[in-house]
């Protein structure tokens, strides 16, 4: 991805967050901006903080390097917030997961598959609390 269509996305990112109540900020160029990994996106409401580390991509799959998730996990664990990495597919909505539930690869990196994301990431409704995941084993026969 590129850095443009990265700071586009992260900005589209940020502006959603706004919108659903949170107060939102980006950390542009986290990472080269300074010698500390920050995450791309710090947002908060009413007792809830996360610490996001935003990736989008046209294809399949996006991949998060062993060190990127660390740092998040660090600063989020330090700043008293939920890390989450945010992925956002092309024609897709953005979709959150807790590192610890990714699929971590041989090389110790860490892999989110499209159809993943759509079948098992909490969207950005439910990461803001404006609905819940309701699954079938919920229902009464």
């Amino acid at each position: 991805m590129s850095n443009a269509k990265g700071d586009r996305r992260e900005r589209e990112l940020v502006n959603e967050l706004d919108e659903a109540g949170f107060a939102v900020m980006r950390a542009p160029a986290s990472g080269s901006a300074t010698d500390r990994e920050l995450p791309d996106v710090l947002a908060g409401d009413d007792g809830d903080f996360y610490a996001i580390e935003a990736k989008s991509s046209a294809g399949d799959p996006i991949y998060l390097t062993g060190e990127e998730v660390e740092a998040l996990v660090y600063f989020a664990r330090n700043f008293g917030a939920k890390p989450r990495i945010g992925v956002r597919f092309d024609r897709e909505a953005w979709y959150f997961f807790h590192p610890g539930d990714l699929h971590v690869t041989d090389g110790g990196n860490y892999r989110v598959k499209k159809e993943t994301a759509l079948g098992e990431g909490t969207d950005l409704d439910e990461l803001t609390g404006q609905s819940a995941r309701t699954q079938l084993d919920q229902y009464d026969a």
